[in-house]
């Protein structure tokens, strides 16, 4: 099987953290592993996997470069076996057989459907969503719309697409304060908090930087609340998890990047399970699966909700591939749902070899 992992989003850094605890957990008696780096640049190389190399270090993330490893490339035909070695003395020899990928890719050009769609095109089984869900989770206003069809509630936004900008009637209605975020990004890249709206044309540029659609939300006062969605493994219904609450701490005014990765012991305090009544934690288990069958998920994914202090519930937005650091929330919901890291790993892969390749 291949892991593949970094990638061409700003999302890289912490692809690469993921992958090396995916890494670690993987069984070598069990598994055959080919690591598989993708750099900033879009170079695909065949690393050594060593996952001490794909950690935090002193505040820094670690990173795929060329020279990371020997070149390789996914060879589309599906009777060639999918990957390929570009070795310069030796020219392009396949590798054995790859069964399975884990793209343990965040953001765009990995978990928004285009290496989903070359998989597709080789004929590879993989982990996680298909070609759609895959972009329509990644793209927020989509999520948005789809699960708002399946009366999942969504609190007030906005969008802007290339050249626009926000109307009066946007502002009056969607209230201050907001948050400004690209639509098609995660890890809490480019969103910034608007308090004042003579801050909203830098908000909306900062978030441009990144994507060219640019959501504009109201504040949704309440708690933030996460749910773990895993396809069932014999058909039927998707199951949740036990449900997390996130409450930033300290210095910062939300769940942002250097909050969730950097300084999180610091900045975040978390609750698994989370302290709801009852008749909550089933309304945010049920809205996270009806979410993940809108979307067409596979897999596995991440529901976030936010629960107001009247009890409401409202999605913010689904993950068809959540973070697998040591901190990240999904694998975290799972063990205290009774499923520890490498089960889920191991669940993960053998759901993907189940499901085949093809159109799914």
């Amino acid at each position: 099987m291949a892991v593949v992992f970094g990638g061409r989003s700003p999302e890289h850094g912490i692809s690469c953290v993921s992958a090396g605890s995916v890494l670690a957990a993987l069984d070598p008696d069990q598994y055959e592993v080919v690591p598989v780096g993708i750099s900033r640049a879009g170079q695909w190389v065949l690393t050594g996997g060593d996952s001490s190399q794909l950690a935090i270090t002193d505040r820094r993330l670690p990173e795929v470069t060329a020279e990371s490893g020997t070149a390789v490339v996914l060879n589309a035909d599906p009777s060639s076996g999918g990957l390929l070695v570009l070795d310069p003395a030796e020219g392009s020899r396949a590798l054995a057989d790859v069964d399975v990928v884990f793209p343990v890719l965040h953001g765009a050009y990995g978990e928004d459907g285009t290496i989903q769609g070359m998989l597709e095109m080789a004929g590879i089984p993989y982990v996680g969503a298909n070609v759609f869900a895959s972009a329509a989770a990644m793209d927020k206003e989509f999520t948005k719309k789809l699960c708002a069809a399946e009366e999942i509630p969504v609190g007030p936004y906005a969008v802007l697409r290339s050249g626009m900008t926000l109307t009066e009637q946007d502002k009056q209605r969607l209230g201050l304060p907001v948050f400004v975020k690209p639509s098609r990004a995660g890890s809490s890249f480019g969103i910034t908090r608007v308090t004042d709206w003579a801050d909203l044309d830098d908000a909306v540029a900062n978030a441009r930087k990144i994507d060219p659609k640019v959501l504009v939300e109201s504040a949704v006062i309440g708690r933030e609340i996460e749910c773990g969605v895993l396809e069932a493994e014999a058909g039927g219904v998707p199951e949740a998890s036990a449900l997390a609450e996130v409450r930033v701490v300290g210095d910062y005014d939300f769940y942002d990047f250097e909050a969730k990765y950097i300084d999180a012991d610091a900045a975040c305090e978390y609750d698994i399970p989370a302290d709801l009544p009852e008749r909550v934690t089933r309304q945010v288990q049920e809205y996270a699966v009806r979410a993940f069958t809108a979307l067409d998920c596979a897999g596995l994914a991440r529901a976030d909700f936010f629960v107001t202090p009247e009890l409401d519930v409202y999605l913010n937005e689904v993950n068809t591939m959540p973070g697998f650091t040591p901190t990240s929330m999904f694998p975290r919901m799972w063990a205290a749902s009774g499923l520890e890291y490498q089960k889920l790993v191991n669940r993960l892969i053998r759901t993907a070899l189940n499901g085949g390749a093809g159109r799914r």
